[in-house]
Parts: structure tokens; sequence; C-alpha cells
């Protein structure tokens, strides 16, 4: 009976770039479009699948009425685990390297994944498609397809079964239009770059005048995978065949508000004819879950649910939550500056620091800062963070600047104090700080001065309050872009339309 009423369902296989964040951006979409009526298929790699059920438990992803896992390899070498001379495990995983994980539960090596997915994806994710287009009706057919928006392969599979693909990217309208400029700064010679003095000579500053909706931006401002020397970089070259193909699709999706970004936007749409901001999708989600789907998850590393408890025993806006996302990798030396730049601030503080965030070393902090912390700090492997940004006891935000790190604390009210490492981290943290005044960016060579008096003016000083209160202004627009009046209901109107039609 159950399967007579899912056979007259739209199916939508939905399918993320095999990382946290792109994970956990199309599986909220996802469940919005189940809520709308879509049998869903979801679609992981081997290895994200194996970590998703290890951190969530083995039945986790099972017994979902209408949404189903299925999996695809990654094609890249095995995963084993690597130890120092006492047997400890180890991390070697680096964005910018081609190192492959030496850490089963750590996120891939971002340039060995990228090739992979320029060279590796199609042929399985096509045979996939295949057969679950001839299961014996043990699932509706296929009838559209949403992908993440560097998966580009998909627009190709999409047009050979003549059904709808919808792009969506898990960034905002700046990080995209600076990925879509890839192009016009390989034609200009602005990059690759002629040598690895370019990255610190002030060639950076170059000021790039002649993108539209962008102004007052820097080459150092445009996401950082165009800083290569290398013609072949595999992260470049995806991302400037992903911007270049999203003309294709059916739709383009971006996970912002149009208040948040109403210039950029103006000017997309003129650019591209489907572009729909939908977005926060947390957001839409509190409204539009399907009841039945609220306890499916998306993080990769198992949630430390006592860090609420923590929250709970802590005055009203007193804690500066710390997290570096799901990717990057720091140094020893910067770990210790930011822990006694915490410590020296006198505020309590949350820090996440993941098992594999230390560049080959363990995450070890000195014993006497714990000493010295204990009363005021906790340090957690991972959280749920979007319910640690909205407790009353977060006042500010350490982060690296990830798009789901920021729309999430911009949803929350939260003002960030910003870390960027790489990618359009760089550009959101611009935007942070410049454009939406939510934000005041950290030097790269962190020092714990530095850090201890950023900290002091977010939680006790005249700007702390003035950013404050600005994101609360934007927390504001965005429950009003997600409410039954607002634009991102109205562009996800739009999109399921798209997807319900044949192309």
């Amino acid at each position: 009976m159950a399967m007579a009423v899912a056979e007259n369902k739209p199916h939508a296989v939905c399918i993320p770039y095999p990382a946290q964040s792109h994970i956990k951006g199309i599986m909220k979409l996802a469940k919005l479009l189940h809520h709308r009526g879509f049998f869903i298929t979801f679609v992981n790699t081997e290895f994200n699948q194996n970590r998703l059920t290890k951190a969530r438990g083995p039945d986790s992803l099972n017994g979902f009425p209408n949404f189903q896992f299925k999996t695809i390899p990654d094609s890249l070498p095995p995963v084993e685990l690597a130890t120092d001379s006492g047997g400890h495990p180890i991390s070697l995983v680096c964005p910018r390297s081609s190192t492959p994980p030496s850490d089963p539960n750590a996120t891939h090596d971002v340039a060995a994944l990228c090739g992979s997915v320029r060279r590796n994806f199609l042929t399985p994710f096509r045979n996939l498609l295949a057969k679950l287009n001839d299961d014996d009706n043990a699932t509706p057919a296929v009838t559209c397809i949403v992908s993440d928006g560097v998966m580009p392969f998909t627009i190709k599979v999409a047009d050979e079964l003549r059904i709808p693909v919808a792009m969506f990217w898990t960034f905002a309208a700046c990080g995209f239009m600076g990925f879509y400029q890839y192009r016009a700064l390989l034609d200009k010679g602005l990059t690759p770059l002629k040598d690895a003095s370019y990255l610190t000579n002030g060639y950076l500053d170059t000021v790039i005048d002649w993108i539209p909706g962008m102004k007052d931006i820097r080459l150092k401002d445009l996401p950082t995978f165009l800083q290569t020397a290398d013609p072949n970089n595999e992260i470049f070259n995806l991302c400037m065949e992903s911007a270049e193909s999203a003309s294709q699709a059916s739709a383009i999706g971006l996970h912002t508000f149009d208040a948040l970004e109403q210039d950029l936007l103006d000017t997309l749409s003129s650019m591209f004819p489907h572009v729909y901001t939908i977005g926060p999708l947390q957001l839409l989600l509190n409204q539009q879950v399907s009841p039945e789907l609220e306890s499916l998850g998306y993080n990769l590393w198992k949630e430390e649910a006592e860090c609420l408890q923590w929250l709970d025993s802590k005055e009203p806006r007193s804690v500066v939550y710390v997290n570096f996302g799901s990717i990057v990798v720091i140094s020893l030396q910067h770990l210790i500056e930011f822990a006694w730049g915490l410590a020296n601030s006198n505020h309590h503080f949350l820090w996440v620091i993941r098992p594999d965030l230390v560049i080959g070393d363990l995450a070890i902090l000195p014993p006497e800062f714990e000493a010295d912390t204990k009363e005021k700090g906790l340090i957690a492997g991972w959280c749920p963070q979007e319910e640690i940004l909205n407790h009353p006891s977060v006042g500010a935000f350490l982060t690296h600047s990830g798009w789901n790190s920021t729309i999430e604390s911009l949803t929350a009210g939260v003002p960030m104090m910003c870390w960027p490492f790489f990618g359009d981290q760089v550009t959101n943290c611009k935007y942070i700080c410049n454009e939406w005044e939510v934000g005041m960016e950290i030097d790269n060579n962190v020092k714990r001065d530095e850090v201890e008096k950023l900290v002091r003016e977010f939680m006790e000083g005249e700007n702390g309050k003035k950013m404050k209160n600005k994101a609360l202004e934007w927390k504001n627009l965005a429950e009003k872009a997600t409410g039954p009046d607002g634009s991102s209901t109205f562009n996800l109107d739009k999109l399921v339309n798209v997807l319900l039609s044949r192309n």
C-alpha cells in the first residue's frame, strides 16, 4: 500500500559534494522537498555514508518513509590510520596538499577529491540512476536531480534522461560570483600566479573593479583557489567548470536570502534565467519539515550534547563559541595562540577541537592552559552548532567564515570574529566585516594578544554592541524572508515547480 503511494510521487535524486557542510546543506533542501511531496534518494559516497552511520548509529539512516540513501564510490585510495612513534593517531589532512586522509574519521583531501569528482563520478552516478529506474517498481521513476553546484557531471546525466536538474550552491551569492569570475581571471592572465612569491609580494592586493555587483574587491578577497601557480590545479578547475556549467541547469539555487545580497542577486538574475535564493534553510525547515524526518541528522562526527547542558549554567551572552569547521586544519602554534588568547580574555568559551584539526600532530593543549581555564572553558570534539549559536548564553562566534557557519550565525543574531582559511571563506569574511557589519577579522598569523583584545571588544566594547545589534537586524530580515510571504519561501515554490516540469 505504501509503495503504491510512492509510485505517484515525483522522485528527486539529491547529491552533495562529499564534505560535511555540503552534505548538511543538500540534506536540508532534500527534507524541504520531501515535505513538498517528493520521494528522495540521497546519494553519499561510500566513505561518507560509513562516517554518517558511525557517528549517528547503524540504523540511523533507515526507516524514513519515502526517503532512502544510496552510495557511489569516491574512487580515492583506501584510508589508513597513520600513527606517530608512540602509536598515537595523527592527522596529515591539509586542503592544500594531495595527501589522502590518514584518519578514517577525517575529511578527504580537497584536491584529490576534486580531481576524482571531475573524472570518476559521472559513470557510477549514471549507473545508479539507471538502476533506480529499473528496480521493478521498488521506487518511483527518477523525475529530477538536485545537485550540489560543484558536481557538474549531474547536468550531463539529467540531459541524457531529459529530466530537470537544479544546481544548489551551498554558498553565498558573493562566493558563487567569485567562482564565476575564475574564467575571466584566467583569460586576463591574473591567474595562475607566475610563482609562489606572488602570494606575498603585494600582487594579491590588486583591485578587481570589473565584477558586476561587487565593489572594493581585491584578488585576495576572491575564493583562494585562484592563488595557484599550477594551471592544472584540481580545485580551481572544478570550481571554474562548475560555475560555467551553471547556465545549463534548469535552476540555480543559492543558500542566501534577498535582503542580504540584493545588488549581487540583481546582477546574477540578469545573467542567469532561473536563480533562486533559498535560505536560511534551517528557518524554512523549522516551519516545513516532515515530522517523520526530524531525527534525520547531518553530522559526520558524533555530537556531544553536554555542550548545551554546560551553556545552560552560563549567563546570557557570556560565552564565546569557537569552531573552525569541518575541513580547516591549523598549526599547533596557532592552536596555542588561540588558546592563550581565549584564556587571557577571562571570558567563558566553548571550543570545538576536532581530532584532525592540527596538521600532522595531536591537538594537545598545554596542561597549564587546562588548569587555568577549567572553570571558564569547555573543549568538545563536535557539537550541534545551530543549537549552540541559538543558545542565549552565546555572545560571539570565533569562526573560519565557512558559509554554513556564517549564515547560521546571522540566523542566530550572533556577531563573528573571522579567521578565514581558504576558498570562499575569505570572500564571506570580506562581506561579514565590510558589507554586513557583523564581524572583525583576525590576522592570518594569529597572536594571543590580538585574540584577547578582540574577545574583550566583542564581549565588553561598544563595537561589540553595535555588531550584535546589526546581527539581530539580519536575523529579523532572515526570518521575514522565510516567513509565509517571504522571498525564500516564494523561491522554494518556484524551484519545486521547475523540478516538477519535464525537459
